[in-house]
């Protein structure tokens, strides 16, 4: 299980699982330990970017991996939906609490242009033929991690792909206690 995690994860960064293309598959745990400290300077980059926070929200986001999508779920036992993915990350991680829909999340965060985006911030997305229907968490590289559909689960997409970039609603980053959002008035 652990190795699948490394290797999601790896896969998440755009990280090389091995350092050169000749050496042998063979030998996991070299492989394992190169790509530990990999990962480890990946999450150190995140830290510099956008704090500790970030990181660790980082860090637990892709330990859902795989975890499946469910309608309306909130939990990693029974699945999550986008908005109860990014919900639960956030409370376990921070311990802020965000509203339950997507659309109440865009509203509840500081708006944030794309360029601006760091490790941990919120991209929403039009999915459903209406603005802010899809959340997901920003995780660097033009990387974000969500839970996207019915019979899929957790994992982590590239917001540059045809797909997404049509679909791009905005960025949002959660404030800390205390700040003031701003908010859009027309959504």
């Amino acid at each position: 299980m652990r190795w699948i995690l490394f290797l999601s994860l790896a896969a998440a960064l755009n990280l090389p699982v091995w350092s050169s293309p000749t050496e042998e598959v063979a030998t996991p745990g070299l492989a394992e330990r190169g790509l530990v400290s990999q990962i480890g300077t990946q999450l150190s980059a995140v830290k510099d970017k956008a704090g500790d926070q970030a990181a660790g929200l980082v860090e637990q986001a892709m330990g859902l991996l795989g975890v499946p999508y469910r309608r309306g779920g909130t939990s990693e036992s029974t699945g999550f939906d986008c908005s109860g993915f990014v919900r639960h990350l956030y409370e376990k991680s921070v311990g802020q609490i965000l509203p339950r829909r997507a659309i109440d999340q865009a509203r509840a965060t500081e708006i944030i242009d794309r360029e601006e985006l760091k490790p941990g911030d919120l991209v929403f997305f039009n999915t459903m033929r209406r603005a802010f229907s899809h959340v997901g968490i920003y995780v660097g590289d033009g990387k974000f991690i969500h839970a996207p559909r019915t019979g899929k689960s957790v994992n982590v997409e590239d917001m540059r792909s045809a797909y997404w970039q049509k679909r791009f609603n905005g960025a949002r980053r959660v404030p800390l206690s205390g700040d003031n959002p701003k908010h859009e008035n027309s959504n």
